[in-house]
C-alpha cells in the first residue's frame, strides 16, 4: 500500500495491491486486486477491481469489483465477479 495525505484537512490518496489465493465457489486458484482510493476534503472514493487477466488456475477468466463498507465499526465486503467459462 502507498497513501499521501495533503496539509487539507480529509484529502488523501492510496494504491495497494492484493494478491488473494484460495477457494471461490469450489474453485481454486488466485487472483490480484488493485484498490485506487481518494479522499477529497472528507468525501470518499474507493475502486477496488480484479486485475484483469490475474487470475490463475481455476479463477483464471475472474474479473469484478470489490466493495467496502467501512461505514460503522464493523466493515462489510461485496464482491462481484464472473469467471469465463473454462
Amino acid at each position: 500500500m502507498l497513501s499521501v495525505g495533503t496539509p487539507v484537512d480529509g484529502s488523501a490518496g492510496y494504491v495497494a495491491i492484493d494478491r488473494i489465493t484460495g477457494t471461490l465457489h469450489g474453485r481454486s486458484g488466485s487472483f490480484v486486486l488493485q484498490h485506487y482510493g481518494l479522499m477529497d476534503r472528507g468525501a470518499g472514493t474507493l475502486i477496488v477491481r480484479v486485475v484483469p487477466d490475474s487470475g490463475t488456475e481455476e479463477l483464471a477468466g475472474l474479473t469484478g469489483t470489490f466493495e467496502i463498507d467501512n461505514s460503522s465499526a464493523e466493515h462489510r465486503y461485496t464482491f462481484d465477479y464472473d469467471i469465463a467459462p473454462g
